[in-house]
C-alpha cells in the first residue's frame, strides 16, 4: 500500500452512519491543514458505505461491533501506536480506548459522568456538549485540541453512477419514510396522502430504504397504495446520494438519510419532533459558523435545509418519544400535519 509522507491520522467514529456523515468536515479539515497526511477511519460493520468516494480518506478500518476479549486484544496489538494522532468526534468509552490505543497522541470528548480512567486515555480533550452545540461543530472542536483549521463541508459519499431508469428524463422527489426508531416516524397516511398530492401534480416519486425487513414491509405498503418508484433495498448508501442530487427535492424524518440529502446540496424538508434540532438538524450546505444553524423550538430554515417541527410545548422533549423508550409514537410528529409540509413543498416548487 502507499503511503503518503505525512502525518498518520485515525479518525474514530464507532456510532452510527449519521455521526459517520457528520465527522467528513473533520476529515477534510486535516487534508486541507495537511496534503500528505496518511488518513483512516474506523467504523463499525455497515458504516463504511457512508464515506465511499470520500477524497479525503485513505483507507477506512471496519472493527467488529461485539467480539471475543482475546481477538479484541489482538486488534488492539495490530493498531498500536501505529498514528501519529488518533481522534475521535464522538464521547464513548470505546472511541476513547481505541485512540489510546492507535495514537500517539490521543484527542476527543469526555462527558461529566466519564469513569476517570477513560477521560485520561486521552491526552488532549474537551468536555462533551450534547445540548448547545451542533454534532458538526462539536468535532470540528476536538480539531482546534490540535491546532487543526476548522472546515465546514459535510462530504455526502458518491458512487458515481446513472440514475434508474425509470427516473431518466423525469423530474423526481426522493421521500425516505422509515427512520430507525419509531419515536421518529412521521405517520404512514401522512407518506401516503402526501405522495398522491405530488403525484397529481406531475412529479414522480421515489422512495428509499435500507433493506431490512420492517423498513421493507413499510415502505412496500406505502409503494402499493401510491404507485410509486420503490427502490428500498436496491441502493447502496452511494447511490442514494446520488439518487437524491438529482431530485427536485427531498423529504425525510430525523435520519442519517436526511443529513445525507442536505449534504448534496438538494433542497431537504426534514421532519423533526423529539429530537432537539440545535444539537441534530441537518447541516445546510453554505454553512460556515461556529454556531448551529438551528434554535431549539420552531419550524425554521437555512439554505437548501427546510426544518419541520412538529407542535408542543413539550418539543423538543428529546426523549424517546411519548412514552420514553425507542418504540413508542410522538404526539409532535403525529400531528405535524400533512398542509404544513405541502405548503413548505409548494415554496419550494415555486423557486
Amino acid at each position: 500500500m502507499n503511503q503518503r509522507p505525512g502525518k498518520r491520522y485515525l479518525v474514530v467514529c464507532t456510532l452510527r452512519i449519521g455521526d459517520v456523515l457528520l465527522t467528513t468536515p473533520v476529515l477534510r479539515a486535516i487534508r486541507q491543514h495537511d496534503p500528505d497526511a496518511w488518513i483512516e477511519v474506523l467504523v463499525l460493520p455497515g458504516m463504511a458505505g457512508i464515506l465511499e468516494g470520500n477524497p479525503d480518506i485513505d483507507r477506512i478500518v471496519i472493527t467488529p461491533h461485539r467480539t471475543g476479549v482475546l481477538e479484541r486484544l489482538k486488534e488492539f496489538g495490530r493498531l498500536w501506536r501505529r498514528y501519529d494522532v488518533a481522534l475521535t468526534t464522538v464521547s464513548s468509552d470505546r472511541a476513547r480506548w481505541y485512540c489510546f490505543v492507535a495514537g500517539k497522541v490521543s484527542a476527543g470528548p469526555y462527558n461529566p459522568h466519564s469513569a476517570w480512567l477513560s477521560v485520561r486515555l486521552l491526552n488532549r480533550r474537551i468536555l462533551f456538549d450534547d445540548l448547545q452545540t451542533h454534532t458538526v461543530c462539536m468535532g470540528l472542536k476536538v480539531l482546534d485540541l490540535l491546532g487543526i483549521p476548522r472546515q465546514y463541508q459535510v462530504i455526502p459519499p458518491s458512487a458515481g453512477g446513472a440514475l434508474p431508469a425509470a427516473l431518466s428524463g423525469k423530474a423526481y422527489a426522493v421521500l425516505h419514510p422509515f427512520p430507525k426508531f419509531r419515536y421518529k416516524m412521521w405517520p404512514q397516511d401522512h407518506w401516503m396522502r402526501l405522495i398522491g398530492i405530488l403525484q397529481q401534480e406531475g412529479l414522480t416519486i421515489a422512495l428509499t430504504g435500507s433493506p431490512e425487513p420492517d423498513e421493507l414491509a413499510y415502505v412496500s405498503q406505502i409503494a402499493r397504495s401510491s404507485e410509486a418508484l420503490n427502490l428500498c433495498g436496491q441502493l447502496s448508501l452511494a447511490q442514494i446520494a446520488d439518487l437524491i442530487a438529482g431530485a427536485r427535492f427531498f423529504v425525510g424524518p430525523d435520519t442519517g438519510i436526511t443529513h445525507l440529502a442536505a449534504a448534496t446540496g438538494v433542497a431537504t424538508v426534514a421532519l423533526f419532533g423529539p429530537s432537539n434540532p440545535v444539537k441534530w438538524g441537518p447541516w445546510p450546505t453554505g454553512w460556515q459558523q461556529d454556531a448551529s444553524p438551528w434554535i431549539l423550538k420552531g419550524s425554521q430554515q437555512w439554505g437548501n435545509v427546510h426544518l419541520l417541527q412538529g407542535p408542543g410545548d413539550c418539543v423538543p422533549c428529546r426523549e424517546e418519544g411519548c412514552e420514553k423508550r425507542v418504540d413508542s409514537h410522538s404526539d409532535c410528529l403525529d400531528h405535524l400535519g400533512l398542509p404544513t409540509v405541502l405548503e413548505t413543498l409548494r415554496q419550494l416548487k415555486a423557486t
